[in-house]
Formats: C-alpha cells, sequence, structure tokens
C-alpha cells in the first residue's frame, strides 16, 4: 500500500507540472487538464523516494518537475510490471503500460544536473475506471484475475450472429483484469458443460455466460451451470432480477443461475448486450470482495501480480 503524495497538472507536454492537490481521473483519457491526456501515456507516476534522490544531488526539486502527474510514496514502480492494476483513490483503477520512456530531448532538469530520474524509475499507465483523487490518498496494488466468456446462440456458433455480448463483457472486467479466454457454443447443454469444464481446469477465476436464461426449449444455461458448479451463491441471481426488474418486468423470467465449481465463480448473464450491462451493473460493487474471498488474494498484496 502507497499513498498518493501530489496530484500535479500541466496544461502542456514536456513541461513541469503543478500540484493541485486534487485532480479527475477519466476513464481512457488521463487526468482532466492535462497535456498528456488521450495519449499512449495517459497518467505517469514517479515515486518520491526518488525525487529524494535528485534533492541529495543539489537539485531544488519537488513534485511535478519531472513531469509526473502522481507522485507516490511506499510503493516500488520501476518494479511493478506492465499490466499491473492500481487502485488510485477509492475510486479510480490504473494499469501499468510502460516503465520509464525514452528522453529524445534533454530537458531543464537533465541540463540542470546532468541526469534525469524520469526515464528509469517513472512508470505509466493508462486509466480503465474514473474517478476523483486527492493527495493523501492510497495506491494499491490490486491482484490480476484471468476471466472466461462464453456466448450460448445457436446462430452465433453458426456465424449467423455476431456477438456483441462476449466483447462486452470483455470490456466491462478490464478493471479487474484479462479475458483469458472466449468462445461461443450452440444451444446445447453438452457443449457449454465441456466448455465451462475447460476453463474451470485452466484456472480462470470466473466464467460469465451470456445468454441462454429464458424461458424456450432450447435455453438449457442454467442447467448446463448447475452440472458443472458445487456450490451455489443463490444471492447473485436473486440481486440481479430483483434490481433489473425496474427495467423491465420480463427479469422474474430469468432463471439465470451462479455458483463455485473449484475455485471458479460462474454467473450466467442474458444474452443482450443491453441486458448484460444493466446485470453486471447490479454486481460491480461486490465483484472485487467475491473475487477476493474465492481465490484468497487480498488487494493489498503487491506480490499478487
Amino acid at each position: 500500500m502507497g499513498e498518493i503524495t501530489a496530484v500535479c497538472i500541466g496544461a502542456n507536454k514536456g513541461e513541469r507540472k503543478q500540484n493541485a492537490g486534487t485532480g479527475l481521473l477519466i476513464e481512457g483519457q488521463g487526468l482532466e487538464g492535462d497535456g498528456h491526456a488521450g495519449s499512449a501515456r495517459q497518467v505517469s507516476l514517479l515515486a518520491e523516494e526518488s525525487i529524494e534522490r535528485m534533492r541529495r544531488k543539489g537539485l531544488a526539486v519537488g513534485p511535478g518537475d519531472f513531469a509526473e502527474n502522481l507522485t507516490i510514496r511506499g510503493i516500488d514502480l520501476p518494479g511493478l510490471p506492465s499490466g499491473t492494476r492500481l487502485q488510485a483513490g477509492p475510486e479510480a483503477i490504473l494499469r501499468v503500460t510502460g516503465i520509464g520512456k525514452e528522453c529524445h530531448d534533454r530537458c531543464a532538469i537533465f541540463e540542470q544536473a546532468g541526469d534525469c530520474v524520469m526515464p528509469r524509475e517513472g512508470i505509466f499507465a493508462e486509466v480503465l475506471k474514473g474517478g476523483r483523487i486527492r493527495s493523501g490518498d492510497s495506491l494499491a496494488v490490486l491482484p490480476h484475475y484471468r476471466f472466461g466468456t462464453i456466448t450460448v446462440s445457436d446462430k452465433g456458433a453458426a456465424g449467423k450472429r455476431e456477438d456483441r455480448s462476449g466483447p462486452l463483457l470483455g470490456e466491462l472486467l478490464r478493471p479487474w483484469g484479462e479475458i483469458a479466454g472466449s468462445t461461443i457454443v450452440p444451444d446445447e447443454c453438452s457443449a457449454l458443460t465441456a466448455e465451462l469444464r475447460r476453463m474451470v481446469a485452466a484456472g480462470f477465476d470466473a466464467v460469465f455466460t451470456s445468454g441462454g436464461t429464458g424461458l424456450s426449449p432450447r435455453d438449457i444455461t442454467p442447467e448446463a451451470t448447475l452440472e458443472v458448479v458445487e456450490r451455489l451463491v443463490p444471492g447473485i441471481a436473486e440481486a440481479i432480477r430483483r434490481e433489473t426488474y425496474s427495467a423491465t418486468p420480463r427479469a422474474m423470467l430469468s432463471r439465470a443461475a451462479a455458483g463455485i465449481s473449484g475455485r471458479t465463480l460462474i454467473i450466467n448473464l442474458p444474452g443482450s448486450p443491453k441486458a448484460v450491462r444493466e446485470c453486471f451493473a447490479v454486481l460491480e460493487p461486490v465483484l472485487a470482495h467475491a473475487l477476493e474471498t474465492l481465490t484468497g488474494r487480498s488487494g493489498d498484496c503487491g506480490s499478487e501480480q
């Protein structure tokens, strides 16, 4: 667990940034009002310990002087591999995209000291989930989870319908980890159970199915799921039905199930992208806790990468 000691913003690239003390991280963009927002390097981070080493060389430098957005204390930033997810403050989630950078132009710091710490020890990250951050907020290394998605559709499996629910689930799950496997199967119990068992055996942390949860004779997703899970988690499906009923009374017709097989959480979701998004919004507030509890991984453990 580390601490954000400064939130620095500069309107133009290549200049020192000013410590604003607070800022808004925007998903897919970066820090609001910063010149690097929307670029490949959305957010830059540098350890306060790195700045202190430059001070010992005689430089009068502080937060933002190396053009970093977030000054951090208490985390070995250069030691974080690409792909590491970071919880910034109470809401925002970042993912490390690179360590250091190549300096094409000698900045004012380099000219003054003959050295610059940012290319070696700074890191860059993208914003997976936005939120307000402030000096004094925590910065925590998050566990990295592996997910599987299975779209259950006769037409999708036959190539007669574009699968939009599977890719949408991939986008929705990005703040928690990566899609390690994604496939489409027909509405056949044997095909779905085989794929569920394969993903469980592969050690996926959670598998999400979309489609096949209604009343049609071909809707077999809950039955296939019940063949694979060992323990039910009925509250997930109950909460989704309850919360989405306000959007459509048809929610009461969903037969979706959720349960655990080994250390893998399996959750049934509807087939339409709109319904997937609405149902996932119900699950989102408890997903991290569910995964941490099931897998035994804690959100403040930097070694879980």
